[in-house]
C-alpha cells in the first residue's frame, strides 16, 4: 500500500459576532440545552450551538447586541458571558 499522507481537514466554524470563518479551535462554543444555555469549551455538548471568537470585545459585543439570544432562540442569562470572560484568563 502506498503511504499517502493525507492533509488533516481542519473544521471551520463561523463567529456569530464577526460573521468571520475560524478553525474549532479558535472560537468557543456556547449551547442551548434543555437545562438552559452553558458555555461549551468541548464543542461536544448535545444542543444547538453558536461559536464566539475567543476575543474580549467580541464576548461584549455579543453582550450588548444579544446576538445569542436571536441565534439560540432563548433569554442567555449574564453568568454565561462571565463563563465566557473567564475562559480567557
Amino acid at each position: 500500500m502506498p503511504n499517502n499522507m493525507k492533509t488533516k481537514k481542519i473544521p471551520m466554524r463561523m463567529c456569530v459576532v464577526t460573521r468571520e470563518k475560524y478553525p474549532k479551535k479558535e472560537l468557543i462554543r456556547v449551547v442551548r440545552t434543555e437545562n438552559g444555555v452553558i458555555v461549551d469549551p468541548t464543542g461536544k455538548q448535545n444542543g444547538h450551538g453558536a461559536y464566539l471568537k475567543k476575543d474580549l470585545v467580541v464576548f461584549e459585543k455579543a453582550q450588548k447586541t444579544k446576538i445569542l439570544n436571536k441565534v439560540l432562540e432563548t433569554e442567555v442569562p449574564e453568568t454565561v458571558f462571565e463563563q465566557l470572560k473567564e475562559t480567557l484568563n
